[in-house]
């Protein structure tokens, strides 16, 4: 474990030590590079796949506790998992921000990258990437957010033609 790290773990809440130890070795043995960055609300750890530029999921501080936003570049191809989540997920996803930019691209930043279209109990969503997937660490979510991460890496790997599948 590297030192920046090391530090980061110590200002994380006690109760999410584990799962954050966790999530982490999974996501850089299945080839993400972790980046940490000190920001005015705390730590912001991101993990990018080596294959691109773009972030996987991000760890990130907030009052209201500690979050894993996740970045599902291929949710087209799984997104009936959505309908498996736990009543308290949907519900927050349902209540992210709609992504300006897919509604009217003039109506954002055009820097901004655009968000996610997709179907949560057959309902079509147009969300904001940024806000979509941004469940809290708690117990109740640990399964859900380390199945989330597994279906968009193998999909990721799938789409890339890679034969690994990550475990």
């Amino acid at each position: 474990m590297d030192e920046k790290f090391h530090v980061f773990m110590e200002t994380v809440d006690e109760r999410f030590r584990s799962f954050v130890s966790q999530i982490d070795g999974y996501l850089t043995e299945n080839g993400c590079k972790r980046d940490i960055k000190l920001q005015k609300s705390g730590y912001v750890v991101s993990y990018v796949l080596n294959s691109g530029k773009k972030a996987l999921a991000t760890l990130i501080s907030r009052k209201t506790g500690m979050k894993l936003r996740i970045y599902p570049e291929h949710i087209q191809e799984y997104q009936s998992f959505l309908d498996s989540l736990p009543e308290k997920a949907k519900k927050e996803i349902r209540k992210a921000s709609v992504c300006k930019r897919l509604i009217n691209p003039d109506d954002c930043n055009p820097k901004c990258v655009m968000g996610y279209t997709f179907v949560l109990d057959g309902v079509q969503y147009q969300k904001c990437r940024y806000m979509a997937f941004q469940p809290a660490l708690s117990e109740e979510n640990y399964p859900y957010i380390k199945q989330f991460l597994e279906k968009e890496l193998r999909a990721g790997f799938k789409m890339a033609g890679f034969p690994k599948d990550p475990g």
